[in-house]
C-alpha cells in the first residue's frame, strides 16, 4: 500500500513541476515579445492595448 502512496506524491510533484515549466515560458515569451520589439513597433502596440483600455472603462 506505501508504493501507490509514493506513486500518487510523485504525480503530484511532476504535475507541479510541469506546470511551473509551462508558465515560465510564457512569462518569458511575453517579455521577449517586448525585449526584442523595435521601439516604434512597441509604441504602436502600447497605445492602441491603452486605447482599448480606456473603451472598456467607458463602456
Amino acid at each position: 500500500m506505501r508504493i501507490w502512496k509514493w506513486v500518487g506524491l510523485a504525480g503530484v510533484v511532476g504535475a507541479a513541476v510541469v506546470g511551473i515549466a509551462v508558465g515560465t515560458s510564457s512569462v518569458q515569451r511575453k517579455r521577449r515579445e517586448f525585449v526584442d520589439a523595435n521601439p516604434s513597433e512597441l509604441r504602436v502596440r502600447l497605445q492602441e492595448r491603452f486605447r482599448e483600455a480606456q473603451k472598456r472603462d467607458t463602456a
